[in-house]
């Protein structure tokens, strides 16, 4: 009987592959690591880096995904104006490689996604491959006459209105406008006891 209840509690643990929620502070570490894993330690010289650098997640749109109790899936979206048009910019989507399989990358596009269009955003701009995006909506259509500060393949830039007209004559250089990240406090070190 032991058996079968391990081997059920085995099963039900398969059965529901990873859970969505809000970013936490706890997830930074497994975060930067998963970031790093899937993107490599040159990452923070990519072009959309540039509109994250010194710049918080927009409230309520940066989540995890958690398999077992660990990281395995991210996705954030920040604050920037698109030639003239307010938006949120999504990146980076990331997804552990021992969970590519389970459909964690699409999901973690639609929850942000719905989650934007719920919080009244009206358009999201990424930088990314359309065959995949075009799934979600996004393409480069109103995209022509933006943007990104740095070097950039044209046929990546994407945009997804959540608002129709959203990104109706944007034009110009996308640029950051979310709020400037907290400063990290420096841990405290313990002061030695006196004997």
């Amino acid at each position: 009987m032991t058996n079968a209840i391990a081997t059920l509690t085995a099963l039900n643990v398969a059965a529901v592959p990873f859970a969505i929620r809000a970013e936490k502070s706890s997830d930074i570490a497994a975060r930067e690591r998963l970031l790093d894993a899937c993107f490599g330690e040159g990452r923070h010289a990519r072009t959309c880096q540039r509109l994250r650098d010194g710049r918080a997640p927009a409230e309520g749109l940066a989540f995890s995904a958690v398999r077992q109790g660990r990281l395995v899936g991210t996705v954030r979206l920040w604050h920037v104006d698109a030639g003239g048009r307010a938006a949120l910019v999504l990146g980076p989507l990331a997804v552990a490689s021992s969970c590519r399989e389970l459909g964690l990358g699409g999901a973690l596009m639609r929850h942000a996604i719905a989650e934007a269009a719920a919080r009244g955003h009206g358009a999201i701009v990424l930088l990314g491959d359309e065959p995949y995006y075009r799934r979600f909506g996004f393409s480069s259509a109103k995209m022509d006459a933006l943007a990104l500060p740095g070097p950039f393949e044209r046929d990546r830039l994407l945009g997804l209105e959540l608002r129709d007209g959203a990104l109706d004559g944007a034009a110009g250089l996308i640029v950051a406008t979310g709020a400037a990240a907290p400063v990290a406090k420096p841990a405290r070190r313990a002061l030695p006891r006196a004997a």
